[in-house]
């Protein structure tokens, strides 16, 4: 006995007196910071991470331990500890992505690898690309291209964005008490080649994020500087045209500045020509003023006008009254502008702790154009309506970061908080003649809403195991004058809810993850609705859980499987009539999802990414519970190649299955398979290629409702599918020049 207690004492005194906390800096062969580079000692599985300067600090290291360096896009490294007291310097080189320099074992969710991989293998190309490279998500146009797309996800038919977060660097995209639609997220703002990482997530679980987080959230990270400057020329078919500059302004060790321009025009593949044009400017700035702090301001503008065939019913083309590619009312379109700016500050007050800030202003104008129902409601003039809006958006948000170690424990925690004010003035809705008369002013007010949110949260590291609990309060104040009533009287409702969420995490070893996450989440009512209930049912609440795994079965393979559960306190509901969304009853969907990424050899690359969901009403009755629209399964697949003599392709298949277009399941939209193909060839200072979209030109239809309409000769209104016909083969060419 004497002998075992004088071993733990010998043990106990070589671990306090001999181990150590180790620091130092990882940077890239351009001598720039880089962050969230996963550092493991392989001596004992202690793993910590870089930030945002690429300084880290690791715990219990000892002389001979092994500390590996890993992040994906770069070559891993490794130190053999051979001074404890020795600043380390690691410069890592960047390579072609490489599933065999993958590890999963940090506490940073290890789904963001899935998209890091196919941003590299597989570049955005198009702002309708953009959301489709997280897994699961699948999208459709349905106006012409120029309003936000239609968002599938987790057996939601979100519409454009009533239960998906979506931000860029930090900005909010969702627009609350849309004159469209609540949680409208117009992403073609956004310039595709200036993304350079997708951080997302999918359900309630995430401290940093408020409203709208109930399927889930998506944050596009923007380039901070440019490997060079380059000019993009596309043409296709269909009077399809694009032109893209990328430049550098500055260059430096302490700053860096670019900017990027986009003009894009097409007629597109209907009988009628969709005149669509877009403008895009984007500018960022990003400095070190002192060795602790760091400033970046970012600028962008976007305009877009476009012409749209709309929804067609199915029985007009049965008929032979039009073709799929024809219109009943080829008067819709629109128009919509959008400015922001935003300013962010990250100060490094020690290796421990930071304090990262934000703040932003955005200036956004919305005119669209759409007949639903063609002549249900007004036989002579037509159901034409207009929705319409002009608003200002000012906002801010401010985190603290503390990284801790004691004995065999570490970890950090966060606090933040969120102020966020909407203004929209004369958010309108009207019955309208061929774009030019106004007949009637449906609904006509000026809506100020404002939330503030605070949260707190820790992510504490015990050995294998990382646990995540965190609370979020959420304050609204909605306003609304309407403008259509005789009397002046501002309306308003004030509510507040609370969030809390635990995750957990489990590192079994270096090529397998456990986790469980759970919380409450929610998305806001429509300040219209608000005040028009009296504040009942504000904020409804959505409760869900994931469990599953991430997995490197070997070094060249990445599985990823969770089984998910959600309920809704309240779902939002499409009606067509008034193209607008309103709340309904409550929800629940479970599901499967399953992400495989393989790479067989160095240049080969095979993804797939597949989605079952079961999603019913609960009040309903048997039989009359379906929810319209909610897909219930999806699959997303390719093989990609990148050699190294510079050519490039892939050839990629999404698919969505048949689904219910109403509540009984009577009306069914029909899924579709598309397959999509790109080849090319990078050299030094120019790439060229090719893009075809929909290879096999199948009949398919994007976007599909359910729709009560009548047309001009009939009696009787009818409901059935009222659809949007999905693109037809469609050959574009690049030509890109680097300098």
């Amino acid at each position: 006995m004497k002998t075992k207690f004088l071993t733990y004492i010998l043990l106990f005194l070589n671990s306090s007196l001999f181990a150590q906390t180790i620091s130092g800096t990882v940077i890239g062969e351009n001598q720039k910071p880089i962050e969230a580079v996963n550092i493991l000692n392989k001596n004992n599985d202690y793993h910590s991470h870089s930030n945002p300067q690429g300084e880290f600090k690791i715990t219990d290291c000892n002389i001979g331990d092994t500390l590996q360096f890993s992040i994906v896009g770069f070559y891993t490294q490794v130190k053999v500890l051979k001074d404890l007291n020795e600043e380390i310097s690691i410069v890592l080189k960047e390579q072609i992505v490489s599933l065999e320099e993958i590890s999963i074992s940090s506490r940073v969710d290890a789904h963001h690898i899935m998209t890091d991989i196919d941003i590299q293998k597989n570049p955005v190309n198009s702002s309708q690309d953009i959301l489709q490279k997280i897994p699961g998500i699948v999208i459709g146009q349905h106006a012409g291209g120029g309003k936000a797309e239609q968002i599938f996800l987790r057996g939601f038919d979100i519409d454009h964005g009533t239960d998906i977060n979506i931000t860029v660097d930090g900005l909010p995209v969702n627009m609350v008490s849309h004159a469209h639609g609540q949680g409208y997220a117009d992403l073609h703002f956004v310039i595709p080649e200036t993304v350079e990482k997708i951080d997302f997530g999918k359900g309630p679980y995430y401290q940093k994020r408020g409203n709208f987080t109930t399927a889930g959230y998506v944050d596009f990270r923007t380039k901070q500087k440019l490997d060079n400057s380059l000019i993009k020329i596309e043409a296709g078919q269909f009077d399809t045209y694009r032109m893209l500059g990328m430049f550098n302004l500055l260059e430096g060790e302490k700053q860096s500045a670019y900017v990027a321009t986009e003009f894009q025009s097409t007629d597109g593949f209907f009988e009628s020509p969709q005149n669509f044009n877009r403008v895009n400017l984007f500018g960022k700035y990003t400095a070190q003023p002192t060795s602790n702090d760091i400033l970046g301001v970012t600028f962008s503008y976007f305009d877009s006008k476009w012409d749209a065939s709309g929804q067609i019913p199915q029985r007009a083309v049965n008929s032979g009254q039009i073709t799929r590619f024809g219109a009943i009312d080829d008067t819709e379109g629109g128009a919509t502008s959008r400015s922001n700016i935003l300013v962010d500050h990250t100060k490094i007050i020690d290796k421990n702790s930071s304090i990262k800030s934000k703040v932003y202003f955005n200036k956004y104008d919305f005119e669209l154009y759409s007949n639903f129902t063609f002549f249900l409601e007004d036989p002579e003039n037509g159901d034409q309506i207009r929705q319409k809006e002009s608003r200002n958006i000012f906002g801010l948000s401010s985190e603290y970061n503390k990284a801790f170690s004691l004995n065999n424990i570490s970890g950090s925690w966060q606090a933040g908080i969120t102020l966020r004010n909407d203004q929209s003035t004369d958010n309108e809705l009207s019955h309208t003649v061929n774009r030019s008369e106004t007949l009637e002013y449906m609904k006509l007010g000026d809506i100020n809403e404002t939330n503030v949110g605070v949260y707190a949260g820790t992510f504490i590291d015990i050995n294998k195991w990382t646990i995540n609990p965190s609370v979020r309060l959420d304050y609204f104040n909605f306003q609304y004058y309407d403008k259509l009533t005789p009397t002046y009287k501002t309306q308003g409702e004030k509510s507040a809810i609370v969030s809390p969420k635990l995750n957990v995490f489990y590192n079994a070893t270096n090529e397998l993850q456990l986790f469980v996450k759970s919380g409450k989440g929610f998305h806001s009512n429509d300040s219209r609705v608000v005040v028009a209930t009296e504040g009942q049912e504000i904020l409804p609440a959505a409760y869900g859980v994931d469990a599953g795994y991430i997995w490197k079965p070997t070094s060249k393979m990445l599985l990823s499987m969770a089984y998910w559960y959600l309920y809704l306190e309240q779902e939002f509901v499409y009606v067509g009539d008034a193209g607008i969304v309103e709340p309904s009853g409550k929800t629940e969907r479970q599901g499967v999802e399953l992400s495989y990424r393989y790479q067989p050899l160095p240049w080969l690359f095979w993804n797939v990414d597949v989605s079952y969901t079961h999603a019913r009403a609960i009040d309903e009755p048997e039989g009359a519970n379906y929810i319209p629209l909610a897909p219930d399964f999806t699959l997303v697949s390719g093989l990609n190649v990148m050699l190294k003599s510079g050519i490039y392709g892939g050839i990629n298949v999404r698919h969505i299955n048949d689904r219910p277009a109403n509540e009984d399941n009577s009306i069914i939209a029909t899924g579709y398979t598309v397959t999509d193909f790109n080849l090319g060839y990078k050299m030094k200072k120019m790439s060229v290629g090719i893009q075809i979209q929909n290879l096999f030109d199948v009949e398919w239809n994007e976007t599909q409702f359910a729709t009560e309409s009548r047309l001009k000769h009939e009696t009787e209104p009818t409901e059935e599918i009222h659809f949007t016909p999905g693109t037809p083969f469609f050959l574009k060419g690049m030509i890109q020049y680097n300098f």
